[in-house]
């Protein structure tokens, strides 16, 4: 995935003239597809601004910011689920919400209760047939080449993608949080999409989950050719991972590599106010100053930030 934008050479930038508008530069790390799997052009929602991105095939972008930024927005404008109020936007090569089917999504962090006993392995079917009433039924004895015998197969495959082919058939409510979002993951990806959108996969999970599940995402990224746009709020985990980052603030936003867009100065000018970045020993970015919002960069599970259902997009 990259931005698209007015910059030129290396370094990130912010742009945007009295009516807020924002654009983001494009990346080194374009694909020479013919068309980006996601593409905003002027587009304006609930933001504030004006929104230029264009996202590629095989690429790992974070999208960053502050609760109430415009992240969740960002996804739902992709999947067609909140219109725009001016500009244009592709996905997949057609209007939004029209391609739905090769994007998988994975909306904020669901919470089983540990009374739950679907299989995790039905959670993954659901991905596959939830469109339909009801639970989904065992699969009947047919062959291979069978539709329910090459949907089992399926679901099989991006069980063992994900590793959790051990504890696939368990009760999902008896499974820790990052068995569960790798089950999830696998529920996303079962159709085998082109766009992967995951929307705080790593909330509420400790810091080593975060870290596993940030390179089970990576190595699907890479290794299936899928364009993922993820949204966080605490960029550590992902660093040795991502193409690029998208960080969002006052209907603005800067687009680069980390190196380029988590600095002090490029967050001071983002949010126009005094905004310092500092290295840790163990190599984590600590991001303070004001306004408060930046500092999420920071071990967000040692402090109360709220719930996953906080960041609405407004």
């Amino acid at each position: 995935m990259t931005a698209d934008a007015s910059q030129e050479g290396t370094g990130a930038r912010r742009s945007g003239g009295p009516d807020g508008a924002l654009s983001v530069a494009p990346s080194s790390l374009a694909s020479s597809s013919s068309h980006p799997a996601v593409k905003l052009s002027g587009a304006a929602v609930r933001l504030g601004g004006k929104t230029d991105v264009a996202v590629r095939d095989g690429e790992f972008v974070a999208v960053l910011g502050a609760n109430g930024s415009g992240k969740s927005t960002l996804l739902k404008t992709v999947l067609g689920a909140l219109p725009l109020a001016a500009g244009e936007v592709s996905v997949l090569g057609g209007p939004a919400g029209r391609e739905n089917a090769g994007i998988g999504y994975l909306p904020q962090r669901r919470s089983f209760d540990s009374g739950t006993r679907l299989r995790g392995s039905d959670v993954v079917r659901l991905g596959l047939d939830g469109d339909r009433w009801g639970l989904p039924l065992p699969f009947a004895a047919t062959g291979p080449d069978s539709r329910r015998g090459r949907a089992k197969q399926r679901i099989e495959e991006v069980i063992e993608l994900v590793g959790a082919r051990e504890y696939a058939n368990r009760p999902i409510g008896e499974l820790s949080g990052g068995e569960q979002q790798r089950l999830l993951i696998a529920q996303a990806l079962v159709r085998r999409p082109k766009l992967l959108l995951l929307d705080e996969p790593l909330d509420s999970l400790d810091l080593p989950n975060q870290a596993v599940v940030a390179a089970l995402v990576h190595e699907i990224c890479k290794g299936e050719g899928v364009a993922v746009l993820l949204v966080a709020h605490d960029v550590n985990p992902l660093l040795p991972y991502l193409d690029r980052v998208v960080y969002l603030a006052g209907g603005h936003a800067v687009a680069g590599t980390v190196e380029e867009v988590i600095t002090g100065e490029t967050l001071t000018g983002l949010y126009g106010l005094p905004v310092e970045v500092l290295k840790a020993s163990d190599g984590r970015l600590v991001v303070v100053g004001q306004p408060e919002a930046p500092a999420h960069h920071h071990d967000r599970h040692s402090h109360d930030h709220g719930g996953p259902g906080d960041d609405h997009g407004h």
